[in-house]
C-alpha cells in the first residue's frame, strides 16, 4: 500500500479535528501541495431568511479549503485576512464545490484563491486569503506520521 503523502496526512489530522466542517458536511475530493478541493451539499438548516444559503455557508466552505491548502505543505498556517464575493444564490439542495489555490508562497506568507461552484459548474463565490505561516511544524522527524 502507498504511503500518503504530507498534504493528505496534514489534512486527515485538521479535518478529524474539525467539529464544524464535519458539522458542514464537508468531503474531501483531492488534496494536493497548496491545493484543496472540498465538496458538500446545501441543507434547509442552511438557509437564511431569504430561503438561500446564508453567505456563512460558501464562506465557510471556502475557508475550509483555504486551511487545508495552505497547511499541505507541512507548516501550520492561520488566515490573517479573507473575504468573499457572493456571485449567485445558493439554494436547498445545492451541492458545492470549492478549489483553492496558491497564487503565491514564501516562508512567512501565503496568497490563495478559492473559487466555489454549484453542482452545474457556475461559480456561486470567489474567495481570497491570507496567511500567516508559524514556522511550525505538523510534524516533526521524530513524530509518527499516521
Amino acid at each position: 500500500m502507498e504511503s500518503k503523502n504530507l498534504a493528505t496526512k496534514v489534512v486527515d489530522k485538521m479535518y478529524n479535528n474539525d467539529p464544524f466542517s464535519q458539522w458542514l458536511g464537508i468531503e474531501r475530493v483531492e488534496d494536493g501541495e497548496g491545493t484543496s478541493t472540498l465538496k458538500m451539499t446545501v441543507r434547509k438548516e442552511m438557509l437564511n431568511g431569504f430561503d438561500i444559503a446564508h453567505g456563512g455557508i460558501t464562506y465557510s466552505l471556502a475557508d475550509s479549503a483555504l486551511a487545508f491548502a495552505s497547511n499541505s505543505h507541512g507548516i501550520k498556517s492561520v488566515s490573517i485576512e479573507t473575504g468573499i464575493s457572493h456571485i449567485k444564490a445558493v439554494k436547498e439542495g445545492d451541492v458545492l464545490t470549492a478549489t483553492a489555490k496558491e497564487l503565491s508562497l514564501s516562508n512567512k506568507v501565503g496568497i490563495y484563491e478559492v473559487t466555489v461552484s454549484n453542482q452545474d459548474h457556475v461559480m456561486v463565490a470567489l474567495f481570497k486569503g491570507t496567511v500567516y505561516r508559524t514556522g511550525k511544524e505538523w510534524f516533526s522527524d521524530n513524530q509518527d506520521k499516521k
